[in-house]
């Protein structure tokens, strides 16, 4: 059993999954990745898991990877940056593709500090919401001379551009909850004690939606930072074409002439 993740799945089809590692702000080491891992390959089987939450138990969200206790296998004769590089390919890297790639909508509630790595993790999420005393911290480059990792290089410059991006990673200066959602890197900011129940009510919402038509709005939005307007209306046609004749869409049209919500939950 792995207890550096909490998983907690309740009758809406919201999981809920705990970074548990709080005496060390949940630093990333072996078990805690491939933890989250395997509770995110697990949800994308189970029908019964509709929309995920990630966040952190204690008084941090993520302080990044975990450079002192790691448990990363063993890597003699490997230089750092080979060993690192090797600890990406098998397990931030897949962990940032596995949550970002998820069939399920995923909230991250960021309740702390969220530093180096961290940030890469907390940006992940489809929709991102943080207590009001959470900060965000680009440690890489000030304090070890390296770029940021985790998904953080390519999440920052494409949310909030890249001036922005530049003071953030050059200077490694603490970002507010507050400022980071006027900035546009996260949607919400909220109270401390009211981070989780709105992390549920936002991915109650999401679970009772047409899941897999609004994971595509999120693929859509990505896409669309990397092509052109013309691409974009290509893609656009070819995705309508499919969403249009499926069960959701037929859900929806039928749900708003008999004047009733559609329910989507019953259509797999």
């Amino acid at each position: 059993m792995n207890d550096a993740i909490q998983k907690e799945l309740n009758i809406d089809g919201v999981l809920k999954l705990s970074l548990n590692r709080p005496e060390v702000l949940n630093a990333m080491n072996a078990n805690l990745i491939m933890g989250l891992l395997d509770a995110l390959y697990e949800a994308k089987s189970n029908k019964k898991v509709r929309s995920i939450i990630i966040t952190g138990n204690g008084r941090g969200f993520c302080s990044g990877a975990d450079l002192i206790e790691g448990g990363w296998p063993k890597t003699e004769g490997l230089s750092a940056g080979e060993a690192g590089s090797m600890n990406m390919e098998n397990a931030f890297n897949p962990l940032v593709k596995a949550i970002t790639q998820s069939t399920k909508p995923v909230v991250n509630a960021i309740n702390g500090i969220a530093a180096g790595g961290g940030v890469g993790l907390a940006l992940t999420g489809d929709i991102v919401i943080a207590s009001e005393s959470a900060k965000f911290k680009l440690v890489f480059g000030p304090n070890l001379g390296i770029i940021s990792d985790v998904g953080a290089s390519w999440f920052v410059p494409n949310l909030i551009g890249r001036a922005r991006a530049n003071g953030m990673g050059l200077l490694g200066e603490d970002i507010s909850a507050k400022q980071a959602k006027e900035w546009g890197l996260i949607w919400d900011c909220v109270p401390d004690e009211e981070l989780i129940s709105k992390a549920e009510e936002i991915a109650k919402k999401l679970a009772n939606g047409p899941i897999t038509g609004l994971k595509e709005i999120v693929k859509a939005h990505d896409k669309a930072l990397s092509g052109s307007l013309s691409e974009q209306l290509d893609y656009e046609k070819e995705t309508q074409r499919i969403r249009l004749d499926s069960k959701d869409f037929r859900e929806g049209v039928t749900a708003f002439a008999e004047k009733r919500k559609p329910n989507f939950k019953d259509l797999d």
